[in-house]
């Protein structure tokens, strides 16, 4: 029987590679989008000409009750959801002083109350279940922090404590729950980087260079195969600590 996996923010990105991985390892995937309908479609297309099973999905993350109609319309359509991935992101760079407190909540309600809401929604199938693996997308800058990302940096180190907290509270229904913290990607969330600031980022990475998006999609993909991990944290961004 096919595993289920859902994906957040899937319709581009990391979201779009994990989707294809997944797809490619004989999962069918559900696609949430929000904003990129045609692209969330897209890749739905993609997978389903190259034989794989796949489906879109609507929801607002920010939005509880979004969340929880997509989870039921996911569980109705496949009757499972095996894998939650916590990909859905956004950022607006601006130093502390001067971001906009819109801004602000914009961030934390979307990265990290959403991931909580999609926790809640999908844990409860899991847990019937008495199996499940949540992995949630996390950043380096959720540890190191940095100037002008203080909103960015507060929501993807809430992820990696809401990521322990949860490991904790649902290992006795065998569920699974650890945190990924990529590389830097040249995707659109870094689109309003200058060059200059992407390549002061690409030197600060020991071997010097970008991540690839693939090898992300291929790492969180083995991750979801493992059956005795939880509550981990995994660093595949290659700048020291």
């Amino acid at each position: 029987m096919k595993k289920v996996v859902l994906i957040t923010g899937a319709s581009r990105g990391l979201g779009r590679a994990l989707s294809l991985r997944f797809a490619k390892g004989g999962c069918a995937v559900a696609v949430n989008y929000f904003q990129g309908k045609d692209a969330g479609h897209e890749v739905v297309r993609e997978i389903t000409g190259g034989g794989g099973e796949a489906f879109p999905f609507y929801a607002d993350i920010r939005s509880s009750r979004d969340v929880n109609t997509m989870a039921e319309a996911i569980y109705e359509k496949f009757g499972s959801v095996d894998v939650l991935i916590n990909n859905a992101g956004i950022t607006t760079n601006n130093l502390l002083l001067r971001i906009k407190r819109a801004d602000w909540e914009n961030i934390i309600a979307t990265n990290l109350t959403g991931t909580f809401n999609t926790i809640r929604a999908v844990s409860g199938y899991m847990a019937k279940k008495k199996m499940g693996h949540i992995i949630n997308i996390s950043s380096w800058i959720g540890l190191k922090g940095g100037a002008g990302q203080a909103a960015y940096s507060a929501s993807k180190a809430g992820l990696i404590g809401l990521t322990k907290s949860a490991a904790l509270e649902l290992g006795r229904f065998k569920i699974q729950v650890n945190a990924v913290l990529p590389g830097f990607m040249k995707t659109d969330m870094v689109t309003g980087l200058s060059k200059s600031a992407m390549d002061r980022i690409v030197s600060s990475n020991i071997l010097k260079k970008e991540q690839d998006i693939n090898d992300v999609a291929e790492f969180v993909y083995s991750l979801s195969l493992m059956n005795n991990v939880s509550g981990q944290v995994f660093n595949l961004d290659s700048r020291v600590l």
